[in-house]
């Protein structure tokens, strides 16, 4: 037996606002949309990892979701223009990352990031 697949689930009443956040930002694809979920993601093959944290590293909180991005000064370029409130960084952490946290549409901390 192997692991295909984790899927992040976000309880929400307003499945419509994570468009704006999760497409329209960060470029995801809607991969699916039944009324009652939508799932973005992307057809391209990735790394399966699940963390488990004490802390978020540099004293921060430990954020609900990570995403790695080709490049972190867009994202956060894009995340400021959406009107999107950063909460820490941008930041060059000393394990080799750049990285910024923001909260999605449904109060969910999440850190974006790109490898140096």
């Amino acid at each position: 037996m192997k692991v295909e697949r984790i899927v992040a689930n976000i309880a929400t009443s307003d499945i419509a606002a994570a468009e704006r956040f999760y497409q329209d930002v960060l470029g995801l694809d809607l991969l699916m949309d039944m009324g009652w979920i939508a799932t973005y993601g992307s057809e391209e093959r990735m790394q399966v990892q699940v963390s488990f944290m004490a802390q978020g590293g540099s004293g921060t909180p430990v954020p609900d979701l990570s995403i790695q991005v080709d490049d972190v000064d867009a994202a956060l370029a894009g995340m400021q223009e959406a009107g999107f409130a950063v909460e820490y960084g941008p930041a060059d952490e000393p394990w080799g990352v750049r990285r910024f946290y923001v909260r999605d549409p449904f109060g969910r901390l999440v850190n974006i990031l790109s490898h140096r």
